[in-house]
């Protein structure tokens, strides 16, 4: 199997953390750099956070770059109360070791994409790196060959306003410059960006009794994805009555080496950046606007394919006793 290579644009945030170390447990991605950008923390937090990851996973020769430390336009928002001082939940976790990489990661994503064939983008974050680099020199940011954003929301309700999910509404202007590039600009052809929005990654949901079996599978992951998801958990409980945490990201992941967990629809999306509805992105399901289609919107996601292939990828788990577990756990969620 040949891995496709990815740069992963992320403020890592737990899910983060959970989707890092997804991408970096399948054989089908190699993970080739991975950019920070201000959203859920600080960038300087989530510097840390990510090579506290590569730590984890044993894969500490991947570089880490700074990205933009504040949106396009509007001001810095964090999503501390949600992930917590450290973006981890309060975990207290030990600093790694490695060190900045010396190149911003614009640059970075620039110099990249001109010099290697064949290199996606899996965006976890608000989009502010990546329209940087798209303003910065479009003609080069049009060779990435997909882009796959965990963002937005369709017909669900969002998460930090009525109408807006937290990675858009951090950078709003961002994701407009970005969606409106794949829309008009010629460059991208037939390509769009796959929208992983609420309207799926509401469906993920990191239960008691599915970190237990983590934590048999695999002690050691296991009781880390504990400790930082717990500070999650209670967030999860004392705003949406949910029993566990969403995580949003994975499935971002997933989606890009398995299009059958999720399906969805191509259309033109727009993204506001006025009024109450800042940061909605308003999905043209009915082609009434008549524009180029910029997005591929995925509505619907089997939860069981996703948590099997999370399990068994990160966690070493046995392929038909994970199958048992999950029929017992996600009886009737399977498809959603």
């Amino acid at each position: 199997m040949n891995a496709r290579k990815v740069i992963i644009d992320c403020d890592p945030g737990i899910d983060d953390a959970l989707a890092l170390m997804l991408a970096l447990s399948l054989p089908q991605i190699e993970v080739i750099g991975i950019t920070v950008v201000c959203g859920n923390v600080p960038v300087e937090k989530g510097i840390v956070n990510a090579r506290r990851v590569l730590e984890w996973m044993g894969r500490e020769e991947i570089p880490v770059y700074a990205g933009e430390r504040t949106p396009l336009m509007r001001p810095y928002v964090d999503a501390m109360d949600t992930h917590g001082e450290d973006g981890l939940g309060e975990s207290d976790l030990p600093k790694p070791m490695g060190k900045e990489e010396s190149a911003d990661a614009v640059t970075y994503l620039l110099d990249t994409l001109e010099r290697e064939e064949n290199v996606s983008i899996i965006a976890l974050g608000p989009l502010t790196n990546l329209a940087r680099a798209y303003q910065r020199a479009p003609h080069i940011f049009a060779k990435v060959e997909e882009l796959v954003s965990m963002g937005g929301t369709f017909r669900t309700p969002g998460n930090c306003s009525p109408v807006a999910e937290y990675n858009y509404w951090c950078d709003p202007d961002a994701a407009k410059i970005l969606y409106e590039a794949f829309s008009a600009d010629t460059q991208f052809k037939e390509k769009k960006i796959h929208m992983i929005g609420l309207d799926v990654t509401r469906k993920i949901v990191l239960t008691p009794n599915i970190l237990e079996y983590m934590k048999i599978t695999h002690p050691v992951l296991g009781e880390l994805v504990e400790k930082i998801t717990r500070f999650y958990f209670d967030f999860h409980w004392k705003q949406e009555q949910v029993i566990g945490c969403v995580i949003n990201d994975p499935l971002a992941v997933a989606y890009f080496v398995d299009k059958t967990v999720c399906q969805g629809f191509d259309a033109y999306t727009a993204v506001e950046t006025e009024g109450i509805s800042y940061g909605q992105t308003l999905v043209d399901e009915w082609d009434i606007w008549k524009k180029p289609q910029n997005s591929h919107i995925l509505v619907k996601t089997n939860v069981k394919a996703f948590m099997h292939l999370f399990l068994c990828a990160v966690f070493h788990a046995n392929e038909n006793e994970c199958d048992m577990v999950l029929e017992q756990i996600l009886a009737g969620k399977e498809d959603s």
